[in-house]
């Protein structure tokens, strides 16, 4: 069972990852009340028309993958409170590079969740970059993985958690 940070703090799963066949039938209404919404492959958003779109704002959260154009969302930001980005390995750095256009390039807000492959030692960096929620591989433990954060004391580079560079801090 993979566990859940989100904004520094344990948090408890709210959202579903389906796929075709799962959408198809929670669209039918076979739904688990217990979850809000449900996150989707970015194919299955963009094959839903422009209508059904607008009337599942804030209900559907989008998966990104490592290859995904990030741009294909812009127009939708303000309908999708939860953008997840695949990591399928943990070598993969391209969900970084997503993260970071995501918030600074288009201004996303809503919550960007790491999933897959995560593990503790790249928390501190994802949350660098912009990520504010992580789904943890099965076998890490939250109470540990909480603790990342608190790795560093001091960041040099400017990142989405702190546009100032650390020569211009302590100029200030």
């Amino acid at each position: 069972m993979a566990s859940l940070i989100r904004h520094g703090h344990a948090a408890t799963e709210t959202w579903r990852l389906l796929d075709a066949a799962a959408l198809e039938a929670w669209q039918g209404g076979e739904r688990d009340t217990q979850s809000p919404g449900v996150l989707i492959p970015l194919a299955l958003w963009l094959e839903q028309p422009q209508e059904r779109r607008d009337a599942v704002r804030g209900s559907f959260g989008v998966v990104l993958q490592g290859s995904d154009d990030p741009t294909a969302l812009a127009a939708d930001f303000e309908r999708i409170p939860v953008v997840a980005i695949q990591f399928a390995r943990f070598n993969d750095g391209r969900g970084y590079s997503i993260a970071r256009l995501l918030r600074q390039r288009y201004g996303y807000r809503g919550e960007l969740r790491a999933i897959g492959d995560v593990l503790r030692d790249q928390l501190f960096y994802m949350k660098r970059v912009g990520f504010d929620a992580f789904e943890l591989r099965a076998d890490q433990d939250v109470e540990n993985a909480l603790r990342a954060f608190e790795d560093f004391s001091e960041t040099y580079q400017a990142a989405v958690d702190q546009p100032i560079p650390l020569f211009r801090r302590r100029v200030a």
